[in-house]
């Protein structure tokens, strides 16, 4: 087995060129770095270098070498922070981004249950409501809420929030209620950030799916609380989750209906975006407590059903 710091001198006069700016890089007197090379050929049989003019240049050997010793090297500092991993603690900041549908209920009092739990942690808390562009976001957590963003983030999908149609009475008061959804043209509509501008498709039982195109929205809010106000206020008919709209309708009974009942809509993604590769143990632990924290009516939802 070769010694890590007869590699790590080899590798930087290959780098360098030079035995005495090698020495300078490495903070090496440099009789120690020419003992090392020198221990170095002698562990392999055959020279790695040899000096031309002022300069040291690699013999065939030495050249293949050199890519088996950064590899020894890379691997040799993986291990060393596996290691370091096992000691670490959980502590420090973490940057968590979460969608503004979400600012009340499970998701924040499920980071207040992990700040408990790990007192050396901070959260520095943002709302969102764009995903990260591409190339952002690196070693945040995020709560997503809807489709993989597909912004090189990896998407983890918690569950799924089944959807419908709302109104209001005081909107339907006087209106003829839309007993299909071919009539739904004829309605005004509450977009969530233009979320139907591509076409809403519905899903019923015995007739299949309807896909239309809702009429444009006078008013797209980036909140599922702001829309469910607006619809609440009679300004139209929208999508909301049904958790939304169950809560309203327990806290207010009679002031929300809902339109088309029996049929279905797409689901909505709940997930979790977050970095590829090996996360620091503090984000290792906030992911595991987020995925055990999930309410168990949410777990297995993914049909749409209310």
């Amino acid at each position: 087995m070769q010694d890590l710091q007869e590699l790590e001198g080899f590798t930087a006069v290959m780098a360098c060129g030079s035995l005495t700016e090698a020495a300078q890089r490495l903070g090496l007197p440099k009789s120690t770095l020419s003992r090392r090379l020198s221990q170095l050929e002698a562990r392999l049989g055959q020279p790695l270098l040899h000096r031309r003019g002022n300069r040291l240049q690699a013999t065939e050997a030495g050249l293949l070498f050199e890519r088996y010793s950064r590899q020894m090297l890379r691997l040799a500092e993986q291990g060393r922070q596996a290691m370091d991993d096992l000691r670490e603690e959980v502590s420090g900041e973490l940057v968590v981004r979460m969608h503004s549908s979400c600012l009340r209920g499970w998701f924040p009092q499920a980071l207040e249950q992990f700040l408990a739990d790990y007192p050396g942690a901070r959260i520095s808390l943002h709302t969102e409501t764009r995903p990260p562009k591409a190339g952002e976001g690196q070693g945040d957590i995020w709560l997503w809420v809807g489709p993989d963003p597909e912004c090189g983030l990896r998407h983890e999908t918690l569950c799924y929030w089944p959807c419908r149609l709302y109104a209001s009475p005081d909107y339907l008061a006087g209106r003829e209620p839309p007993g299909h959804p071919r009539e739904l043209s004829a309605h005004a509509w509450v977009d969530w950030l233009g979320e139907t501008g591509e076409g809403l498709t519905l899903r019923h039982h015995d007739e299949g799916d309807y896909t239309l195109q809702p009429p444009p929205s006078r008013l797209i809010v980036d909140n599922h609380m702001l829309q469910l106000d607006a619809i609440v206020r009679g300004l139209g008919i929208g999508v909301l989750p049904v958790r939304f709209a169950e809560g309203y309708q327990a806290a207010h009974p009679g002031r929300l209906l809902a339109c088309l009942p029996e049929w279905r809509l797409r689901p909505l993604p709940v997930g979790l975006l977050y970095s590829f590769g090996r996360q620091p143990k503090k984000s290792t632990a906030l992911l595991a407590h987020l995925r055990r924290a999930l309410p168990d009516e949410w777990r297995g939802r993914h049909d749409g059903e209310g």
